[in-house]
């Protein structure tokens, strides 16, 4: 259940980069806790009204979770879709709409 929880979070922070931030760019870094360290890159790319954006994430015992996703925003509503990969490559698709 922990290792679920622990998997959902970082796919739900790498969906919420993916939203909250329009500007494109990279991101990457580590982060070092008691049982090892995680890292993280990322990257978004915007070009004619749609935004696309890839990541992942490898935890302190190798697997790797990875998410790519597109999105796009017109008058206050913005709608997008994905696939995050899991560490054992089970896939999960997703589609959002936000609206103001």
């Amino acid at each position: 259940m922990k290792k679920l929880l622990t998997i959902s979070a970082i796919a739900g922070a790498l969906f919420a980069a993916g939203v909250a931030d329009a500007n494109a760019g990279s991101r990457s870094g580590s982060i070092t806790g008691p049982r090892g360290t995680t890292t993280f890159s990322g990257s978004r790319s915007c070009a004619g009204g749609v935004c696309s954006s890839q990541g992942s994430v490898t935890g302190p015992y190798g697997g790797t979770i990875s998410h790519q996703g597109s999105s796009t925003c017109s008058g206050g509503t913005c709608s997008g879709s994905g696939v995050v990969t899991g560490p054992r490559g089970g896939t999960v698709s997703y589609t959002r709409t936000i609206s103001r």
